[in-house]
């Protein structure tokens, strides 16, 4: 009589085919391609407003953003004259010209807002202030009925059933698996004379940011985003010191604190019926940890393959997704992962070194070929001219040196 009881009341529950646990890009574009399928779904966005807080710097090209299916609204874009991208080392500097690559900025609280009602629109329900707080699973093997495929979901509004679950909710899904591979970040919105608004500035420095870098993304005329990233570092005090060391003023209207990855995809994103998506699945680019196209792609690519599933009772589909998002990014990945290991083993002498090796017809080829969207592209071009061997003789220059200290 208790199991009987018990069976209704999860039968009265709410139900959904999908329950999207995360309210960012990947999710949102997962949700609206579920629902454009004619599905229902229902997106849970733990903080009280979808977009916040906003981690991320907004960089994508406009080719990334419309493979996503996405026109972003004039309201989103922060900055659409990028030209240049200064990278600097302690001692040495380059600087390419983006203009080819035709990339943006835009605001991310914006945009997904934007997707949000793009989702909406084809059907999907979302809800803010919602967290996720149990999953399990209806294993009773005698119950014939379709209940015992269900997920039970216990969210901080009540309890929901669905037939899959869509993890979409970031770093933190992650380090609670694997801490290796997770940097420390803090990003301000800045106002400064000293921004460019044509301009993004990359700084290498192993001391001060080991395992990644400062950077400088300008919003507009003496206004941009500005952060730091790295291994075991106070990222709040590198970033207050290399915002100081410009030597003029500037004003924070805005202070971010966020965990970033970069040790590129786990290794599986499906477990059963729940489909691992964006930041969650370290969708993320190991060079840069930028993920609006990668991590979006992910989100529609899962949207789709979960709606096919559905469509033919079949859960085999769903392998699609891992299929076409590594078809398009395994081999780029492994490529930012390998040049990720190199950068690690250099110290600042050595990177120097690297950077005195590119020249001006490298940067002029790098400028007119370079894809913003695929990194290795660059990479590759650096790493296949005569200067190569200077770079391997900086690197092995720095194994010595690491050898005698």
């Amino acid at each position: 009589m208790d199991k009987e009881i018990d069976y209704l009341f999860l039968t009265m529950m709410d139900y959904y085919h999908v329950i999207v646990g995360g309210g960012s890009i990947s999710g949102l574009l997962a949700a609206r391609e579920i629902a454009n399928a004619g599905f229902s779904v229902l997106v849970l966005e733990e903080d009280s407003e979808v977009g916040t807080p906003e981690h991320c710097g907004g960089l994508v090209s406009i080719s990334g953003i419309q493979k996503l299916g996405i026109i972003p609204s004039f309201n989103s874009i922060q900055n659409d004259r990028i030209r240049y991208a200064e990278i600097k080392s302690s001692s040495k500097t380059f600087k390419l010209t983006t203009e080819k690559q035709k990339v943006i900025v835009l605001d991310r609280r914006t945009l997904d807002k934007h997707i949000a009602y793009q989702a909406q629109k084809m059907g999907a329900e979302i809800r803010t202030r919602c967290s996720v707080r149990s999953l399990s699973k209806n294993n009773d093997n005698n119950n014939t009925d379709e209940s015992r495929h269900y997920y039970y979901i216990r969210t901080s509004q009540g309890d929901l059933r669905c037939s899959y679950f869509v993890d979409a909710r970031g770093v933190g899904s992650l380090i609670q698996k694997n801490r290796n591979g997770v940097l420390q970040s803090a990003q301000y919105e800045v106002y400064a004379s000293w921004i460019d608004h044509e301009t993004i500035e990359v700084k290498f420095d192993v001391n001060k940011y080991p395992g990644f870098f400062a950077w400088v993304i300008p919003t507009g005329s003496g206004s941009g985003k500005v952060g730091v990233a790295g291994n075991s570092i106070n990222a709040a005090n590198a970033l207050d010191s290399y915002l100081n060391s410009k030597g003029e003023k500037y004003s924070v209207i805005r202070k971010v604190y966020a965990p970033i990855w970069i040790a590129g995809p786990i290794e599986d994103f499906v477990s059963a019926r729940t489909i691992i998506i964006g930041d969650a699945a370290g969708q993320t680019k190991p060079t840069t940890a930028g993920g609006i196209y990668t991590c979006g792609m992910g989100g529609v690519y899962a949207g789709r393959a979960i709606s096919n599933a559905l469509k033919q009772n079949d859960d085999k589909l769903l392998k699609d997704y891992k299929n076409n998002w590594f078809s398009l990014f395994k081999d780029e990945f492994n490529k930012m992962l390998l040049f990720r290991n190199i950068l690690g083993r250099l110290d600042n002498v050595a990177l120097d070194e690297l950077f005195s090796t590119i020249s001006e017809t490298q940067i002029v080829d790098i400028s007119n070929t370079g894809d913003f969207d695929f990194h290795s592209t660059a990479i590759s071009k650096i790493l296949r001219t005569k200067s190569g061997s200077k770079i391997m003789k900086a690197i092995f220059s720095n194994e010595i040196r690491r050898l005698l200290s």
